[in-house]
């Protein structure tokens, strides 16, 4: 009896983890973006919390206030990826039913 138990369980478990890698994959590829300065600054990041693409508008180049740009693109990024980590236990927690696994992702 506890052999098929035991058996179901496996199953569910490399199911789960089939699951977890198709995610993965597709959180890849899925974006978020954020900007800062009222849109001056747009970063791309995606589920790797990996920045693709970062835009910055032309009036935001101030050479006298190279300072203020730097503040900018560095608040972008750390909200681009802030929100790509959201994004990546928002999905993941829909296949663990909420469970918190570390080093999932």
């Amino acid at each position: 009896m506890m052999g098929g138990n035991m058996n179901k369980m496996m199953k569910q478990v490399q199911k789960m983890q089939a699951d977890m890698l198709k995610m993965q994959e597709e959180l890849a590829n899925r974006t978020v973006v954020s900007t800062a300065g009222g849109g001056a600054v747009k970063v791309t990041v995606n589920g790797k919390q990996e920045i693709l693409a970062i835009e910055i508008k032309p009036e935001a180049v101030d050479p006298e206030d190279v300072e203020m740009l730097q503040d900018l693109i560095l608040a972008a990024v750390n909200e681009g990826i802030k929100n790509s980590q959201e994004m990546v236990n928002k999905e993941m927690g829909k296949l663990t039913g909420g469970l918190n696994i570390p080093g999932l992702f």
